[in-house]
């Protein structure tokens, strides 16, 4: 098959799947989203423009210390909407060949998506090597391919365990260091009575994944630079042995099944519904915007090194993160890379960042900082959760390999998920389903499975 046809099939199922995800129905005009006016102020008028979309919360800072800082190129920024609906717009963009930013946005797992269709730009010739040293391994993994550099990583999600300290001292319980340790702590709560240990939210599968990956697994195996193959191995014993632990705790109402980052799930860990929460260094900010944390639960959260499956040799593993790419539609690649590699490099933003929970950042001038280290979250009651748990996360993450259509086996493994909590399946009947399911996807899309 030829790869013309092979992203041909990419392309739909990407735009498929970025409807499906947005909360909003309705189509755009692109070019018009790409070219609008700049939400930010144009500091110097007679430099080259470069615009952007991006929706970090803290994002108008940012684009004003670069603007104020550089008088040989602005930065137009628009925000056009988060996640699933910046995606829609950009997917409309590269079919169409026009109308996309300069520079936009990504989350790491979404750019072999991108890379398949040649919409990104390799920026290793921009310069992009020349920052490497500034990451940890996973970090730039989670970027690039071989040689080629298809974003600057900005930030990432280092996983931990977040716990009710006032809830594990009620019950005589101290954060678990292995998973084994983490189901005997639940079983002993509930056994006493106790709410849940956790929560198996269906609609996280990036979670599942990691914690597979985690015990050993290795989800896919793909290389941009041939478009055409893909590895897929889902139904591995790691994989099997995760998803049925996880079925376990669901089954004996150890742990809740309710979907998370909704106002239910939300109500649950406000009210001591959850002794823990899995989850990665951007949570902090995610559960302070939601209202965590300032009633009668503040100060009651702490966090820990997140359970290993063998304790003796600890794996990182990360859940979520983002990076600005160049796109192919950029006037100025050159150009364009530049803002890509500095937009939020400089320590004025970087600092803006983390101190107000926008983002957990990958620069390593941060993370072997002392003031970043030692920085105590209120949080988590004035723990420096940073130097204790998050940043030897970070340092021990070596990156993950994404596949090319890894929006579609989210939503096959949500589904499976969901239901392993209906006590419809085991985890193990799961993991062959998944693999048969995207093996048979896969090739329908075009692929050669290995």
């Amino acid at each position: 098959m030829k790869k013309r046809s092979l992203i041909a099939g990419i392309v739909a199922v990407a735009v498929a799947a970025a409807l499906a995800a947005c909360s909003g129905g309705g189509g755009s005009d692109a070019n018009a989203n790409a070219n609008a006016k700049c939400t930010n102020k144009i500091v110097n008028d007679k430099a080259p423009k470069v615009t952007m979309w991006a929706w970090y919360p803290n994002m108008k800072t940012v684009v004003d210390n670069f603007n104020q800082s550089h008088s040989d190129v602005q930065v137009c920024w628009n925000n056009v909407g988060q996640g699933a609906d910046e995606y829609d717009k950009f997917q409309t963009a590269v079919s169409a060949k026009k109308g996309a930013p300069d520079v936009v946005m990504l989350e790491a797992d979404h750019l072999s998506n991108y890379v398949i269709q040649d919409a990104l730009v390799d920026i290793s010739k921009y310069g992009a090597n020349n920052v490497k040293k500034n990451f940890s391994e996973g970090a730039w993994k989670d970027v690039s391919v071989g040689d080629a550099v298809y974003a600057a990583p900005v930030d990432g999600g280092p996983m931990g365990l977040i716990y009710r300290k006032d809830i594990f001292a009620k019950y005589g319980i101290t954060p678990p260091t292995t998973w084994e340790e983490y189901a005997a702590d639940a079983q002993k709560m509930k056994d006493a009575g106790g709410p849940l240990f956790g929560d198996l939210g269906g609609n996280v599968p990036a979670v599942m994944m990691a914690l597979q990956i985690q015990k050993g697994a290795s989800p896919f195996e793909y290389d941009p630079t041939k478009p055409k193959n893909v590895g897929v191995k889902l139904d591995d014993q790691a994989s099997k042995d995760v998803l049925d632990y996880w079925a376990g705790l669901s089954n004996k109402g150890l742990v809740g099944k309710q979907d998370q980052f909704t106002a239910d799930y939300i109500s649950g860990v406000v009210g001591g519904k959850y002794a823990t929460y899995v989850s990665a260094a951007w949570a902090p900010g995610y559960l302070t915007g939601a209202g965590v944390g300032k009633g009668d639960d503040k100060g009651q959260f702490a966090v820990a090194p997140l359970p290993q499956w063998a304790g003796a040799k600890p794996v990182s593993v990360n859940w979520g993160g983002s990076a600005f790419a160049v796109t192919q539609q950029a006037k100025d690649k050159k150009l364009s890379a530049e803002v890509a590699l500095g937009i939020y490099a400089d320590s004025k933003s970087l600092e803006d960042g983390w101190k107000n929970l926008v983002i957990f950042p990958l620069n390593q001038t941060v993370l072997t900082s002392k003031d970043f280290a030692d920085y105590p979250l209120d949080f988590f009651g004035g723990q420096k959760a940073y130097g204790e748990v998050y940043i030897p996360a970070e340092n021990g993450y070596k990156g993950f390999t994404y596949s090319p259509f890894q929006v579609y086996y989210y939503a096959q493994l949500q589904k499976q998920l969901t239901a392993i909590n209906a006590g419809k399946i085991s985890g193990s009947e799961a993991a062959t389903t998944l693999q048969s399911d995207i093996v048979k996807y896969a090739k329908q899309q075009g692929f050669t499975v290995k």
